[in-house]
């Protein structure tokens, strides 16, 4: 299954965009659950023009300078809905680095096992951080956004990344609690 390519369909569904700002979406709003590599999006936008699902105008920015605006066409319109009727099985759980590590705690010393819980600690706790100022700004005055609107869909999905990072803190310190005793 492509995922990737129902990700720019829906992004290029909500408004007219270039290759270069759905790369900036994948570093920005979309990556919190989503990534995809520069070099990913090209060859999905080769194949997904090739396929009908979208089609592009060619635009001059400054002098020389040409830029592909994408938009998405009525078939592109017709398979984005489809999926997202589609019931979909629960994804295996996402790789974590550091729960893998974790895992092996019984071989590092005491002092590398606090240092590791510690950093990832301080890691997580900037991240809440960052995700609940992020949450302020999209929640202007705790307004939740209009449930059809472009907002709602990121402002769920951000409320969902801050839940995590307070979760995966609170185990991060309860675990550190426990390496103390």
């Amino acid at each position: 299954m492509r995922n990737l390519k129902y990700a720019i369909l829906g992004l290029i569904n909500r408004k007219k965009i270039t290759g270069y700002d759905i790369s900036k979406e994948f570093n920005s709003g979309l990556s919190e659950f989503w990534y995809a590599k520069h070099s990913q999006i090209y060859p999905e936008l080769k194949k997904l023009t090739d396929e009908g699902l979208i089609s592009y105008t060619t635009v001059i920015q400054g002098e020389k300078l040409e830029k592909k605006l994408y938009t998405i066409t009525e078939k592109g319109k017709e398979c984005f809905q489809k999926w997202l009727k589609k019931e979909e099985p629960l994804e295996p759980t996402p790789k974590d680095i550091f729960r893998l590590k974790a895992y092996f705690c019984d071989e590092m010393d005491e002092e590398t096992l606090i240092k590791q819980f510690k950093t990832a600690l301080y890691k997580h706790t900037e991240r809440l951080k960052y995700l609940e100022d992020s949450l302020k700004k999209l929640a202007d005055g705790n307004i939740i956004p209009k449930v059809h609107s472009k907002e709602f869909g990121d402002y769920i999905v951000l409320n969902g990344a801050v839940m995590r990072e307070k979760t995966y803190v609170e185990w991060l310190k309860d675990c550190i609690d426990k390496i103390c005793i």
